[in-house]
């Protein structure tokens, strides 16, 4: 938290602040620059500048990790952002206020308006979130800043590199605070703050428009919100921008909600970042690595081989091209005089690199959705099953960025949506309950959670099918309520509502099937009333 009040002690406070921050993770730093190296060398360097262009995966020999890293990232965003889905729906805590039309119709505007500027081009969404999934997968951490488009209505969001973001966590383990360095040219500076640039920093920037210089964004809790105010002194986030050289300070603003959305995949006790799957098994990638670099040495060996001969003066004339004769070769008797160097076992190297790459596509989740496509026979049930153990190995670290990113991701989108006035009316009914609103997830993350009623469920049937065949009595059918049964199924397995009748058409449905019935039951009983009716006469 600032505490200063004067724009130059802010711009002083918030260098030193970066400076500490930058000290305390050097470790980390370290870390992420091996990941990024091994996994992830399309990314920006943590240690070093490098000339924009340059070759980045000269430490790369085996591409397992990095295969599994974009994986990792489809996974992700398929399980828990998936595009073809509404994959959350926005409603009341308030039970009893979900079930008035009004409300209801209300939050189910502003759930299809959240998707439709979150997924427009502009908005830059879908992108942005599979390179905030690589950093997850490949560091442990990652972070969005989300704001409006601009001059243009709607959502931006922009994924930051994790070497130019710095988390600050409050007492209770939340980060709250964030630091953000980043650098722009001259010209970039002129065209984002314009007049704000201070009098002898605009004049230095412009002669030199061309050079890139650092800058700083904070954003922490305000100490003096002034709730009276309707500008930025009135938000209870506030934000500063200094330049690091010259140090002055450059603007203050503020947000309604955090900017950003800082999350961790999984996180050790005492530490601020996060660990990814690449973190874990980065010994078994360097290893994988080697064990590459090895095979390609024997193969080539193998393919152009070290040739043995006798040092005797006789195959002074020895050539390897293709349908040259090389006499000498061969004694008199035909024995070879000629020999290759032994490589070595190479499917030794096989098996031990196989290995190494099964505990890397473990990590990354990647067999564990493999299941399905390999055993495509097996039956609903089966599925069910297997989907349901999906959703418990999944649910600790996937449900977390449920909580830590998506939810403060949400609440971010709606501000600024109802800050440019593209939310529909507010009914009455909602203000007088505190115009509150809560997340229900919908994605197939949360439906595999569900899997466990579905899977019991089958279990039951058919074990009470068992007892029907046995005892060739249906009754015990009748313990289920297939109307309510059928329609949850069908959410859980991701069935569309648009495929699927609604109660009253099923309704209709079966009383047009039994007029039917009835109409056939009196065709095929019509003769034999004749028949009585001309017995009678």
């Amino acid at each position: 938290m600032i505490f200063s009040t004067k724009p130059d002690d802010i711009a002083a406070e918030i260098i030193e602040l970066h400076a500490q921050e930058s000290g305390r993770r050097g470790n980390w730093e370290s870390h992420w620059q091996e990941v990024k190296d091994r996994v992830y060398p399309s990314t920006a360097d943590f240690i070093s500048y490098t000339t924009p262009g340059i070759k980045k995966n000269l430490e790369v020999y085996d591409s397992t990790a990095g295969t599994a890293l974009n994986r990792f990232a489809a996974i992700m965003d398929s399980y828990l952002t998936p595009r073809n889905q509404t994959w959350h729906r926005v409603m009341s805590p308030i039970e009893e206020l979900n079930k008035n039309r009004e409300a209801k119709l209300y939050y189910e505007d502003v759930t299809k308006i959240l998707f439709r500027y979150r997924y427009l081009p502009i908005s830059n969404f879908a992108s942005q979130n599979m390179m905030y999934n690589k950093s997850l997968g490949a560091f442990g951490s990652s972070s969005q800043y989300i704001d409006s488009a601009g001059s243009e209505p709607g959502i931006r969001y922009k994924t930051c590199h994790l070497g130019e973001t710095y988390f600050i966590e409050n007492h209770q383990g939340i980060v709250n605070e964030l630091l953000r360095e980043f650098k722009l040219t001259g010209r970039q500076a002129i065209q984002k703050w314009g007049d704000k640039l201070p009098d002898g920093l605009e004049d230095k920037i412009k002669t030199d428009q061309g050079r890139e210089f650092c800058f700083v964004h904070y954003v922490g809790p305000r100490r003096d919100v002034d709730p009276e105010r309707a500008d930025f002194k009135g938000m209870p986030w506030v934000s500063h921008y200094v330049i690091s050289e010259p140090r002055a300070y450059i603007e203050e603003g503020g947000y309604n909600t955090f900017p950003y959305t800082p999350s961790r995949y999984e996180q050790s006790p005492n530490e601020i970042y996060g660990r990814g799957p690449a973190m874990d098994v980065l010994p078994m990638i360097k290893t994988a690595n080697e064990i590459k670099k090895t095979y390609l040495k024997q193969g080539h060996r193998a393919v152009d081989p070290v040739i043995l001969v006798h040092d005797d003066g006789i195959l002074d004339t020895l050539s390897l091209k293709p349908g040259h004769a090389t006499a000498g070769g061969v004694n008199k008797d035909g024995r070879a005089l000629v020999h290759t160097l032994p490589v070595g076992n190479i499917n030794a190297g096989i098996e031990m690199l196989n290995e190494e790459r099964k505990i890397i596509n473990d990590n990354f989740l990647v067999t564990l959705f493999q299941i399905l496509t390999e055993t495509p026979t097996m039956s609903a049930t089966e599925v069910l099953e297997r989907t349901r153990e999906k959703g418990f190995l999944l649910a600790p670290t996937m449900g977390r960025q449920e909580s830590e990113r998506l939810g403060p991701m949400i609440e971010r989108e709606i501000d600024i949506l109802s800050q440019q006035g593209l939310l529909p009316p507010m009914p009455e009914v909602v203000k007088e309950a505190g115009a509150q609103f809560k997340v229900e997830y919908d994605s197939p993350l949360s439906r595999s959670q569900r899997a466990e009623e579905a899977a019991g469920l089958m279990r039951t049937v058919e074990s009470t099918l068992g007892v029907v065949n046995i005892t060739g009595n249906p009754a015990p059918l009748d313990h289920f309520n297939w109307d309510v049964i059928i329609p949850d199924l069908a959410d859980i397995n991701a069935v569309p509502s648009r495929w699927r009748f609604g109660i009253d058409q099923v309704q209709a449905l079966r009383q047009s099937r039994a007029e039917q019935q009835q109409q056939q039951q009196m065709l095929e009983a019509a003769p034999s009333i004749a028949s009585v009716a001309k017995t009678v006469s």
